[in-house]
């Protein structure tokens, strides 16, 4: 079957490996920023591109535990390392638009005041910050059942990307919508029982 396929597959890769290939197209992504590859706008795409490999991988890490209940697709070794690389996408994302677009810090305050769709994706990136701080092993011995609860935050994370995605886009675009309703359907897929709650938490 394709399911076990791809089962003997994950068990030979390394999780680590998604750290280098997160870190070798972000790389990718600013030198085509850098060479004119990324349009006549350069920085602004390169911000869109950070941004939307951010939420993608946002995706994918809430889509690991259904893909395991469903498909039998076991990915969970995968999650941390998914977690942390969405977390450095959604870094370079802001870094961009604060550092390359905007410029000024006096700017970034007055957008993230008065512009909806700017508050609402600093809030989500704020609220991953601590899980990625936490997506560690000691942590999870330090914090034992605060862990679990504090990274139930990754929901509610990736539903403001989603929506920092729809009301970012310019008149009506299908794909912030479709990542929205993959990200409704993954959180309705992902409700459990306060006892399922407790033996396997959400995680960055």
């Amino acid at each position: 079957m394709l399911v076990d396929r791809i089962n003997q597959v994950a068990r030979k890769l390394p999780a680590w490996l998604l750290y280098v290939v997160s870190g070798l197209w972000a790389a990718y992504l600013f030198y085509l920023g850098l060479t004119g590859g990324l349009g006549v706008e350069p920085i602004n795409a390169l911000e869109r591109e950070y941004g939307e490999v951010a939420l993608k991988l946002l995706i994918v890490g809430l889509a690991i535990t259904p893909l395991r209940k469903h498909l039998g697709l076991n990915l969970l070794k995968f999650r941390r390392a998914v977690g942390l690389s969405a977390f450095f996408f959604v870094v370079a994302h802001f870094g961009v638009w604060a550092l390359l677009d905007v410029q000024s810090v006096d700017r970034v305050v007055a957008d993230v005041l008065k512009r909806p769709y700017v508050t609402i994706g600093l809030a989500a990136m704020l609220l991953l910050i601590p899980l990625a701080i936490t997506s560690n092993n000691l942590s999870i011995r330090k914090l034992g059942p605060t862990w679990r609860k504090l990274h139930l935050l990754t929901y509610p994370a990736v539903a403001l990307g989603a929506l920092h995605y729809i009301w970012l886009a310019k008149g009506f675009q299908i794909e912030p919508l479709i990542y929205a309703v993959v990200v409704g359907i993954l959180l309705f897929l992902r409700r459990r029982s306060p006892k399922q709650q407790r033996r396997q938490p959400a995680s960055l």
